[in-house]
């Protein structure tokens, strides 16, 4: 947790959440835009992504992401394992609903995943944009009594 001064002068506890970004090839630069819109936001958090949206993301903005492998060689299974592990607070996945889907049960098992452990998820940029803004609100901090930190 870290102490945040926003304009007001007055101070308010921020909750540091895990963040997974996964973008489809044909997404990665909506995906690079939003994080670029939002860095502020987003720079109060721990970030991880697949491979090449987390390489993309991060030379565009600067920020400090964890990068697994890349979707298909096995990123998404690796960002799957640590939701497992309740290790995610906050999934944005930007996928393409109309592109070819070779990796469709891998997505299945991310979204399942995503409502076994209570996991807000993002697959488009209208959500995204909600769960950003619930995100700096600290409307997202009930995730610590839900699913506690081991």
């Amino acid at each position: 947790m870290i102490i945040d001064q926003p304009a007001n002068k007055a101070f308010k506890e921020v909750n540091i959440l895990n963040i997974a970004l996964i973008a489809h090839d044909s997404k990665k630069e909506l995906m690079t835009q939003f994080c670029i819109a939002y860095c502020g936001i987003l720079s109060r958090h721990s970030l991880c992504a697949t491979g090449t949206t987390g390489k993309l993301v991060s030379d565009a903005t600067g920020l400090r992401i964890q990068c697994f492998l890349s979707g298909a060689q096995g990123g998404d299974q690796q960002i799957a394992a640590r939701i497992g592990c309740n290790e995610i607070d906050v999934l944005l996945m930007f996928r393409d609903p109309n592109g070819p889907k070779p990796h469709e049960p891998n997505e299945a098992n991310l979204l399942r995943l995503c409502d076994v452990y209570n996991v807000p998820v993002a697959t488009n940029i209208a959500t995204a944009e909600a769960l950003i803004h619930s995100l700096d609100r600290g409307d997202l901090d009930w995730r610590d009594i839900v699913n506690p930190k081991k």
